[in-house]
């Protein structure tokens, strides 16, 4: 969940940028720092169509400090730190790539357009990702990717090369997926997305960027275009009236309103049961990974040869809460826990025997081979035993979904990194 709050001096310096619907200011006592404040005002159509609508810097600066928050938790990189009032929030300073990354599930709008023949409803999988040069004076045209590879843009000093598309689009996507993931716990369909990237200043790092809020997707309630949510419901309006800009004001409202209900907390756990106390070095392993994969873990003390009843009194204690868990079940020698919680249980169990190096080709045996019916699994290592049980609980989370993908992201990132690395140090 989101970090305790830091105290900045809000001092402004330099105004950095202005654009249609936002104004970003230097932060003078904080080098490399900005204050990112909202207007009230929307626009369509590279600001064809422009109107002030009141309490609309307030409700985009809602909505997307809320993702922000999401997308923080859950491991992406980006330039939010912290909200600031009702209509601002502090960020890292970035030098903005002139890219906007689209990512679309389903056909609509101008890719119907551009793309004649295709049905409106037609499904991406995996995700559609396109990306258009921002350009008002030429429409945003759309850019190939190799095109955005040979116009070699330089931002901040920074060549935007291939790696660095390849790493931005990897992370559009991703990005698109953890909040579609989102969405769909509130029955919502995300639809499509725009999004950019920025060089952090003074680090040459590419960040999620901008702002991120219903000027910037199509979200459809229960997948009904009818319902939609968005702006596209002001760039279909025939006439602008005091009326309809209040409509679109409500939407805007309803989806800052749910956008607060999708950063949840964990809805399972792990419950690490091990035979012994001397295991209790192993089981914190996997406590400690589990935690970082924003699982909570907790740990139990329990034999399955000298204390049977007891174990499946454990068993019988979580089950009977009803919260999804997971059971890692800790035994060396002869390992009887995993299978005797296995045989009684009907949520996953997994064994991580603690393996010693005298009897350990021997003692493996007693979690690898097990009596028919009998399903649990076995993993070695505290990390893979963590990771397996996030797994499973991410069939039914989408935060802990988020931080597996996120992570995913992450190590995919650094090898690229590091391959360019070491492709340049001759």
């Amino acid at each position: 969940m989101a970090s305790e709050k830091t105290e900045y001096s809000l001092k402004l310096g330099e105004k950095v940028i202005e654009g249609k619907t936002k104004i970003v200011y230097d932060l003078a006592d904080h080098p490399g720092l900005v204050l990112i404040e909202s207007k009230d005002r929307i626009t369509a159509g590279d600001g064809a169509r422009a109107n002030d609508m009141a309490g609309k810097a307030k409700i985009s600066t809602a909505t997307a400090t809320a993702i922000f928050e999401l997308l923080n938790d859950a491991g992406v990189k980006s330039h939010f730190i912290q909200r600031e009032g009702d209509t601002k929030f502090v960020a890292h300073k970035c030098h903005m790539i002139p890219i906007e990354w689209v990512t679309r599930r389903v056909a609509t709008g101008s890719f119907l357009r551009r793309n004649v023949g295709v049905k409106e409803g037609y499904r991406f999988n995996p995700p559609k990702l396109e990306t258009f040069f921002k350009d008002d004076e030429n429409h945003d045209p759309q850019w190939s990717f190799e095109q955005c590879v040979e116009n070699k843009v330089t931002v901040g000093g920074k060549l935007i090369d291939r790696n660095d598309l390849e790493i931005m689009g990897r992370m559009t996507v991703t990005i698109f997926e953890i909040l579609e993931r989102a969405w769909a716990s509130l029955n919502c369909s995300l639809i499509d997305m725009k999004i950019e990237f920025g060089v952090k200043d003074g680090t040459n790092e590419i960040i999620l960027g901008d702002i991120i809020d219903s000027d910037s997707w199509r979200l459809w309630p229960a997948g009904d275009r009818r319902l939609m949510k968005d702006k596209q419901v002001y760039r279909e309006l025939q006439e602008v009236t005091a009326e309809a800009l209040d409509t679109v004001k409500r939407n805007f409202e309803w989806v800052a309103e749910r956008v607060t209900l999708l950063n949840t907390k964990p809805k399972g756990r792990a419950v690490v049961v091990m035979g012994s106390p001397s295991d209790l070095a192993h089981c914190e392993k996997i406590r400690t990974a589990c935690r970082g994969l924003g699982v909570p873990c907790e740990l139990r003390i329990s034999s399955a040869h000298k204390q049977t009843e007891k174990a499946l009194d454990i068993l019988a204690e979580y089950e009977g809460e009803g919260i999804p868990t997971v059971f890692i079940a800790v035994a060396g020698r002869s390992n009887g826990l995993g299978p005797v919680l296995s045989g009684n249980a009907t949520w996953p169990v997994i064994n991580c025997p603690p393996l010693s190096g005298d009897w350990g080709s021997q003692d493996v045996w007693s979690s690898l081979r097990l009596p028919s019916g009998l399903g649990c699994s076995t993993v070695f290592s505290p990390d893979g035993a963590a990771l397996s049980a996030a797994q499973s609980l991410a069939l039914t989370d989408h935060m802990i979904w988020s931080r597996l993908r996120a992570k995913q992201l992450n190590t995919w990132v650094n090898l690229v990194v590091e391959d360019r690395k070491v492709r340049d140090d001759k």
